[in-house]
């Protein structure tokens, strides 16, 4: 495996079909299922390794991010990747940008509504990772469930001829989705944080149940949760637009944020109104690599 910092060096690189990971670092089992499905479906599988400035609204939570290469580099060829390509900021900004990309609708809500700018910053880096290293296709999580259609949309309105995978969330044993963010709780907020999967499990089992409403539903997963917890949004949104529903109907997602002291957490599950099935993802049978080494 090479690891690069630019990507002309990718590109020289990369042979047959090119999967790409992008990711900010500080990798999990999360990051791994991505590069694993990317080893199997690509010839060359490159992850990039980049903490975003643009993406943060607020500068703790861009200097508290954990960051650790060399742990990164170990862990994406352990999972199949061939090139690790981890730009710095003068590879990524060679001069101060004038050109942002923003993708409209599918940004406002939700996410969009808590952090502004914040996917203006995700499709920007995310147009510039695709322009430099040239993916026949992209590997994401849906644990970010509107960046994956802020994304999607941006592919097809830009006609940038890569295909968007995107890849079932990853939980801890206990059910918490998986975030490099989740270092930061102590045990007692861990317990908090535990609720808001617990909230959305509770709206999955009432989903499938087959009579609730999108009112119905989002109440049950508001109950669950910890009132400890800053609840920022609970909404049942459609996957393709995210545009928060007042119906079910075809593929949606039910989504939360909330708040654990500094700590912002975010999860989802996917609705399948055809089914009446829900993707709640897959959890591991012990302690995430998060924990290594650590407390």
């Amino acid at each position: 495996m090479r690891v690069v910092e630019d990507f002309a060096s990718v590109r020289s690189l990369a042979r047959g079909v090119v999967g790409l990971v992008p990711t900010m670092g500080f990798l999990h089992e999360g990051h791994l299922s991505l590069i694993g499905a990317a080893a199997a479906d690509t010839d060359t599988v490159v992850v990039s390794v980049f903490v975003n400035p643009l993406q943060f609204g607020e500068a703790s939570d861009l200097s508290s991010y954990p960051r650790d290469l060399d742990r990164d580099v170990a862990l994406a060829e352990s999972a199949g990747a061939d090139v690790v390509v981890a730009p710095g900021v003068e590879e990524m900004f060679p001069v101060a940008p004038e050109t942002v990309v923003s993708v409209g609708s599918v940004a406002a809500p939700m996410e969009g509504l808590h952090r502004p700018g914040h996917f203006d910053g995700v499709a920007t880096i995310v147009a510039k990772l695709f322009a430099g290293v040239g993916p026949d296709r992209a590997y994401f999580g849906r644990k970010d469930a509107q960046q994956l259609a802020v994304v999607r949309t941006m592919v097809r309105d830009l006609s940038f001829p890569i295909d968007v995978v995107g890849r079932p969330i990853v939980r801890e044993h206990d059910g918490l989705a998986l975030s490099s963010r989740n270092v930061r709780l102590s045990d007692a907020d861990r317990l908090k944080a535990v609720t808001l999967s617990q909230g959305l499990m509770a709206g999955a089992d009432l989903f499938e149940s087959g009579d609730a409403s999108v009112d119905e539903i989002i109440g049950a997963v508001r109950r669950r949760v910890s009132a400890d917890v800053s609840v920022e949004y609970v909404e049942i949104a459609g996957s393709e637009t995210a545009a928060p529903a007042s119906d079910l109907g075809g593929e949606q997602f039910l989504a939360i944020a909330g708040r654990i002291g500094d700590v912002r957490l975010i999860d989802n599950v996917t609705l399948d109104n055809g089914t009446r099935t829900v993707d709640r993802g897959t959890r591991l049978d012990g302690p995430s690599i998060l924990y290594e080494g650590g407390s």
